[in-house]
């Protein structure tokens, strides 16, 4: 009945009992028969039904005729104000060539939704709805999930003493009561926390390397190396998602030069420039000079294979990059082996 309350006060049109029940069933979780407020707001903002309901409203007033179809020049209308961040007429353009490609004279409102919930519009104004939500508080952060399940709690076993050690030392500065200018704070905590968590990843791992007999340059190619890239391959999924290939592409790419020519001398020059009795710094990772060689030959490889797909990331030129990274492995740690 409370629920039934809320979407009167929210919605336009009621909402019969079968989807609240529907409703109900998806967002109790615990099956008490209440959902906290937490869990619905995240629902009705996210949730394909009530978009579509409000695309609805929207399609209803530019449909004149009610034939539930509109033409060309309503849809630019409705554009301006289903989709605002089409600022420029090739967006709007670009858009109505994607909706009209069978040369109709009017498209139905299933049509436009379909085209409007695949699309990387939907995902921006997603993406923005969820910048705009009040951040979890201390307490909520630091809580461990409800209804997580066995895994889910041995996940926040794992991952307390990062969670804990960053939500008590980082402004958040998503909140409103935080100032904007805490970002740079928040952006030199993070930095040092980087480092301190990495200093102990490097020792934790060579000591795993140690007990089960693998080298230590091989444990940086392999369980490091994978470790720390996974932070680019969400952001590359997410830009990627988004419709910005060429970030996603840049940014790994970036990533990659920054690490080799920063992350590598910056210590270094630190480490010369500290007073002490060295003046240089000594690679102590045998057969470097063959994995730099090799590091080259792929990057040839990847400009040239993506060359042959005309520039475009295909599922197959991703089949093949995954082939040749096992194929650098596996002759990375034959080596190894050769030179014991």
């Amino acid at each position: 009945e409370e629920l039934a309350l809320c979407f009167s006060k929210l919605e336009e049109t009621d909402v019969s009992p079968d989807e609240l029940d529907k409703i109900m069933a998806d967002l109790d979780r615990n099956h008490n028969g209440k959902i906290t407020k937490a869990d619905f707001k995240t629902w009705y903002l996210h949730s394909e039904q009530h978009v579509r309901g409000q695309i609805r409203t929207v399609f209803n007033k530019f449909d004149a005729n009610n034939s539930n179809s509109i033409s060309q020049d309503e849809l630019k209308l409705m554009l301006k104000e289903v989709v605002p961040s089409l600022t420029t007429e090739e967006e709007v353009e670009e858009a109505i060539t994607d909706l009209f490609q069978d040369d109709t004279d009017e498209l139905s409102f299933d049509d436009f939704a379909e085209w409007y919930f695949k699309s990387t519009y939907f995902e921006k104004q997603t993406k923005r709805v969820e910048m705009e939500e009040e951040p979890l508080t201390l307490c909520e952060t630091l809580s461990p999930p409800p209804n997580a399940g066995f895994l889910g709690y041995i996940k926040y076993g794992i991952l307390f003493p990062l969670v804990f050690t960053l939500a008590l030392t980082i402004p958040d500065v998503r909140r409103k009561s935080v100032p904007g200018k805490m970002c740079y704070v928040a952006f030199i905590f993070s930095i040092g926390w980087i480092g301190v968590y990495s200093f102990f990843m490097v020792g934790w791992a060579e000591t795993v390397g140690a007990t089960v007999g693998i080298p230590s340059y091989i444990m940086g190619l392999t369980f490091l190396a994978a470790g720390t890239s996974v932070p680019d391959l969400l952001s590359s999924v997410i830009v990627a998602r988004m419709g910005e290939g060429d970030m996603a592409v840049s940014s790994s790419i970036g990533s990659n030069i920054f690490d080799i020519l920063v992350g590598l001398p910056l210590p270094w020059l630190i480490y010369i420039l500290y007073p002490n009795d060295y003046n240089i710094v000594e690679i102590g990772a045998d057969g470097v000079w063959l994995s730099i060689l090799i590091l080259l030959g792929m990057l040839v490889f990847i400009i040239v294979a993506i060359h042959l797909s005309k520039w475009k990331l295909t599922k197959r030129l991703g089949i093949t990059m995954f082939f040749f990274y096992i194929l650098f492995l596996v002759q990375a740690v034959l080596r190894a082996e050769l030179a014991k």
